[in-house]
């Protein structure tokens, strides 16, 4: 698991609890803030996954068991 999944996740819950909590509190402010930094969390999770299966892939690609003669 890279930085970028890390991040997002914690991006993602931060924005969910800053979201709830202004509808909670009625402050619109607030739950618009929540909203944006769960959307960043969840690109950023993306990326990370991207990244995640992209490295799997290389180190598949280059182990000795898949390099020809």
């Amino acid at each position: 698991m890279n930085s970028n999944r890390v991040n997002g996740t914690i991006d993602d819950v931060v924005g969910s609890a800053k979201r709830k909590v202004g509808n909670l509190t009625g402050n619109t402010p607030l739950q618009v803030k929540g909203a944006v930094q769960q959307v960043k969390g969840k690109l950023q999770n993306a990326v990370g996954k991207v990244q995640d299966t992209v490295d799997g892939a290389n180190r598949q690609a280059n182990s000795p068991q898949n390099r020809r003669p």
